[in-house]
């Protein structure tokens, strides 16, 4: 029964490569014509959800034929205003996915779906040759024109239905790896490890079964009278949908290699596929017998869709960025304000309060003085002495908490140092910076170090500490490591605050705590050249 259930998820591929691929073709001459109107908005949140209901009924047909369990997402993420609508659909991964998952059902599935029905049908007929042979009038070297003839061919149908049974067990896994890997979605209950590992798997299941597919119908051809060799052209889209399977999978592993590169990860999953069915038109051009190249137009249209997502993700990425400023800019503003309120306080309640007592003090001990009374004078002088040192270590706390005089005078490494020095854990400090950066990225990178040792003095329970701060191109790297007990909280106010004067300096700041350690806060600063 479940080879049963195999073989019908398979042969839905030839109705669904229709409507899959139909779909595809339209949605994405579509969008690029509307790309420079308003029209762009609602014809790609249209497409995102043709794409997720396409996706959720194969995957509801996986589910009952082959045991999965998945809900794909139907919708892109919720976002507020017009023009961040298509910017929510082109960010959100499962629609990249999805549109994978629709092109390798039509591409691989529908292939792999006409391999094994003609398989089986080869088979059946060959089982039937004894009977039919009246009317199928066959020659293969000879004339199949009696029972005993026919029967030569029971064994090859044997032997081939036997073979088609045999593949349906790894067609079957082939496919519930794609279906997890690809449709698992957001909240899913596959978790994202064990959706890594389905798709590596379902990627060396794929090429073994484009191999295997690759090689029968080699074989068959072999093995039968032929003109040409016809197994190009079922090969051909085996190897394109390979051939896509893998950049995506390639994509998936090195996305902050491509990020680092300047290109956002869907336009190379496009500019990929886009090589891929150029090179894939071209070659049918070649085999068809050349003559006039009318690939070329596929190629064109290719190429305006690239040049149209870069446009779109150009704008959509200027948009986004002045988002960021301001909201980086609002935080500064309020992170400044806290600071402004905090050193008030601590004038307030610190050192303005010392200072009061100090000159009561003074006061008692002239009224002393003057009352002949010397011993209880030197004994509020003594006092007021000792205030005043109190009142003038707490002044230089509030000093060194709005920019500390070492870090002015002697720069980076001695102001950590002295950080390490003043720290009751065992820590560790490594600085790497040939020339001094800017003041502002200085300041920055003391109070990141500053605010990330205090934390893991109050919460981590660690002994060690390990500080790094190097000098990589045109950013400076600081990174905090523990070995306390993680689980660090990212949204309380110190990292927050953190994060915020960070962001202002258009860094980026990342904490990476798990439950029992290690905690590593890194912080990128540009600092130029």
């Amino acid at each position: 029964m479940r080879y049963v259930r195999t073989l019908a998820f398979l042969a839905a591929a030839l109705p669904f490569a229709v409507v899959a691929g139909a779909l595809l073709i339209a949605g994405w001459i579509v969008v690029p014509l509307v790309a420079i109107t308003p029209l762009i908005v609602p014809a790609l949140i249209a497409l995102r959800v043709a794409v997720g209901a396409l996706a959720r009924v194969d995957a509801g047909l996986a589910n009952r034929l082959l045991g999965t369990h998945v809900r794909p997402p139907v919708r892109e993420p919720a976002a507020s205003g017009f023009w961040p609508r298509a910017a929510s659909v082109l960010r959100d991964q499962s629609f990249w996915t999805q549109q994978l998952y629709l092109l390798q059902r039509t591409l691989l599935g529908g292939a792999i779906a006409i391999a094994e029905l003609t398989l089986i049908a080869a088979s059946l007929g060959a089982l039937a040759m004894p009977v039919t042979y009246r009317w199928s009038k066959l020659e293969v070297g000879f004339e199949v024109d009696s029972f005993s003839r026919g029967l030569l061919f029971v064994p090859a149908g044997i032997a081939g239905l036997a073979l088609a049974i045999i593949i349906l067990r790894p067609l079957g896994a082939l496919s519930r790896r794609l279906v997890y890997g690809l449709l698992s979605g957001r909240g899913g209950p596959v978790a994202p490890a064990v959706a890594r590992r389905y798709r590596r798997r379902a990627l060396a299941t794929h090429a073994a079964v484009v191999a295997a597919v690759s090689g029968i119908l080699i074989a068959i051809w072999a093995t039968t009278p032929h003109s040409s060799f016809w197994p190009v052209w079922a090969i051909l889209p085996l190897a394109l949908a390979l051939a896509v399977h893998a950049w995506a999978e390639w994509l998936g592993g090195h996305t902050d290699t491509v990020r680092h590169r300047g290109v956002a990860p869907s336009i190379a999953l496009t500019g990929g596929v886009a090589v891929g069915l150029s090179l894939f038109v071209t070659a049918i051009w070649a085999l068809a017998g050349g003559g006039y190249f009318w690939p070329i137009w596929v190629v064109s249209g290719l190429a305006a869709l690239l040049v149209t997502q870069l446009v779109v993700a150009a704008g959509l990425r200027r948009s986004r960025r002045i988002a960021e400023l301001e909201t980086t800019r609002a935080g500064a503003v309020d992170q400044q304000d806290a600071e402004l309120r905090r050193i008030e306080r601590d004038l307030h309640d610190g050192a303005q309060a010392r200072l009061v007592a100090l000159g009561m003090s003074i006061g008692m001990a002239e009224q002393k003085l003057a009352a002949d009374d010397p011993a209880a004078a030197q004994a509020l002088l003594v006092e007021a002495r000792a205030g005043a040192q109190e009142a003038l270590e707490e002044l230089r706390d509030l000093a060194r908490g709005i920019h500390p005089p070492v870090l002015a005078d002697r720069g980076l490494g001695a102001a950590i140092s002295a950080l390490a020095d003043r720290s009751p854990l065992d820590v560790a400090v490594a600085v790497h910076v040939p020339e001094r950066p800017a003041p502002a990225v200085e300041t920055a990178a003391y109070f990141v170090v500053a605010e990330a040792l205090a934390n893991v003095g109050k919460h981590a329970q660690a002994r060690r500490v390990d500080i790094g701060i190097r000098r990589e191109g045109d950013a400076l790297v600081v990174r905090i490591a523990d070995d306390g007990r993680g689980g660090a909280d990212t949204t309380g106010k110190g990292l927050r605050g953190l994060a915020r004067r960070v962001e202002a300096l258009d860094g980026t700041l990342s904490v990476v705590s798990p439950p029992g350690g290690p905690t590593v806060v890194k912080a990128v600063l540009p600092c130029g050249s």
